[in-house]
């Protein structure tokens, strides 16, 4: 109950509707008018400022990952990577203690396709995890897929733009997506990932994750290691053939969203367990490729996977916009004990990420809840669109904002462990590296898959190739042959026998014909972890 200044009494309890100065809402149906078919008069305060959020209320979608669901939970350390303590390697914090809690934030996503696309077509998915560190927040920014399509940043934008519909028409089309593929031969370990079954997770939980890149641990004592970071769920390993796939969409486009939630809900808290392979911090010319080549796996039975941890996600969002749809990762958010590899892709995605965020979301989207760490921040950085607050330490002398001060301003924080100091010389270049062996690993790859993912494979690759101009189909023909025997053989006859009708289908898509079945979040095969 709140008194005014003639001893009226307004009636205001929690749930009144309030506008964003405050002011309670008395009618929230109509607007003010000459009578009561108007007009409209401009003093209308309440509307103006109801339809102007309104009118501003969704950010720029993201260029790519803009479908997305999310949900936090915790990750637990086991101390360990494998049976060394973790600080051989690292001295990051999270790691060291057996059992220690640290909170996360998940966003799953899809790649290519837009915000409101269906959870089922062909595309990698995104696996971004944000850990609330005590010394900070650290992002691993990944994939399902353990690799990516090129390894240079520089090939990144005419990628995404070969992949996204056409500057003219708006359409997806399969000829720009393999003319870029035929073009640039590195993408072709990834190609037969995606248009395999693994291109189409059944839903978020039982999907693997990667960090994909090379990153660096470093220890007390200054030394590093390699690192490659690997999610294995424990809920088992599912994906869909196209016709599932297909028949899902029919009836619910939306379904793995709504699987992750109401798993959730119900109390099925999925898990991953966190996984590390180990390399000395050198060029290993023992080896037919490069360990910077995120184009390529590292052979597990060189480098075995290293249990480090597991991840449980327990609470769904309370606002999918709040949380969710302004949930900002970046390559680059790293803490003590975590690392850069000189990783070509890596090095370009910790500018992009970030400057990103702050167009997309704004200059202080590390202010947001979602994305402010769960610690304190004190910066000498002010100012900016939507600033809130200042970030400013208690008994900071509120006039200083550099560093540094004799009068009262922020210090530096002191050196934990010796500081890791790579020695790096050469001559600046624009160059590709040396060891590219661009097919070699998809034909291993092609010959792990089980005889249905093969067989698939070259289905979905034929559907969508047969459609295409016959210089892509003899490049792409050209590559699966140089990569394994059977492969090139069955991709060939197979376009030789489809029906040439002239129209190009949406690659990394869904194809027509589709049937809808019930129980479709069941659907889907039992995969081996690769």
């Amino acid at each position: 109950m709140i008194e005014n200044s003639k001893n009226q009494t307004n009636i205001e309890n929690e749930d009144t509707l309030t506008n964003r100065q405050g002011h309670p809402i008395t009618n929230n149906q109509n607007t003010r008018t000459v009578g009561n078919r108007g007009p409209a008069t401009l003093e209308n305060y309440d509307f103006i400022e109801k339809i102007s959020h309104f009118d501003r209320e969704r950010v720029p979608e993201r260029v790519v990952h803009a479908r997305g669901a999310g949900a936090h939970g915790y990750f637990e350390a086991y101390g360990t990577a494998g049976d060394d303590p973790v600080s051989k390697y690292t001295r990051a914090k999270l790691f060291q203690e057996k059992g220690k809690k640290t909170p996360v934030f998940v966003r799953f996503s899809s790649v290519i396709h837009g915000g409101h696309s269906p959870e089922t077509l062909r595309d990698p998915r995104g696996f971004a995890v944000k850990f609330y560190t005590e010394d900070g927040n650290w992002d691993l920014v990944g994939n399902n897929l353990k690799i990516f399509f090129i390894r240079d940043a520089m090939k990144f934008p005419d990628m995404i733009h070969a992949f996204k519909p056409d500057p003219i028409t708006n359409i997806q089309d399969s000829e720009r997506f393999f003319d870029f593929c035929a073009s640039s031969p590195e993408t072709f370990h990834m190609v037969t990932f995606v248009y395999s079954p693994w291109g189409i997770p059944a839903n978020y939980r039982m999907m693997q994750g990667s960090g994909v890149n090379t990153y660096k641990w470093v220890n007390n004592d200054g030394e590093a290691v390699l690192i490659k970071y690997h999610w294995e769920p424990k809920q088992g390993i599912k994906n869909l053939t196209q016709k599932e796939a297909e028949e899902i969409q029919a009836k619910n486009f939306n379904h793995a969203t709504q699987d992750l939630y109401e798993a959730i809900e119900r109390g099925d808290y999925p898990e991953w367990e966190l996984l590390v392979q180990v390399m000395s911090d050198d060029e290993h010319p023992e080896l037919d490729f490069d360990p910077l080549d995120d184009t390529k796996l590292w052979p597990e039975d060189q480098f075995p996977w290293l249990p480090v941890g597991k991840m449980v996600l327990n609470k769904n969002p309370e606002d999918y916009f709040t949380e969710v749809e302004q949930a900002a990762f970046g390559t680059g958010v790293l803490v003590d004990g975590l690392d850069f590899s000189d990783d070509k892709m890596l090095q370009g995605r910790t500018f992009s990420y970030s400057d990103t965020q702050r167009h997309r979301v704004g200059a202080n989207y590390l202010q947001l809840p979602i994305n402010a760490p769960k610690k304190r921040v004190a910066t000498n950085q002010n100012g900016g669109q939507m600033q809130y607050k200042v970030d400013r330490a208690p008994g900071q002398n509120p006039h200083i904002n550099y560093e540094p001060s004799i009068l009262g301003g922020l210090k530096e924080a002191e050196q934990i462990g010796k500081e890791y100091t790579p020695n790096i010389e050469g001559n600046l270049v624009r160059e590709s590296i040396d060891r590219q062996s661009n097919t070699k690993q998809a034909g291993e790859t092609y010959r792990r898959f089980e005889e249905w993912e093969r067989t698939e494979l070259i289905s979905n690759l034929v559907s969508d190739l047969s459609k295409c101009d016959q210089r892509l189909q003899d490049k792409m023909v050209a590559l699966a042959e140089e990569a394994d025997e059977e492969y090139g053989r069955l991709l060939r006859e197979g376009l030789a026998k489809a029906p040439k009708d002239g129209s190009s289908q949406a690659p990394l898509g869904n194809k027509d014909g589709v049937n809808a079945t019930e129980n479709a979040v069941e659907k889907g095969h039992e995969a081996e972890p690769y």
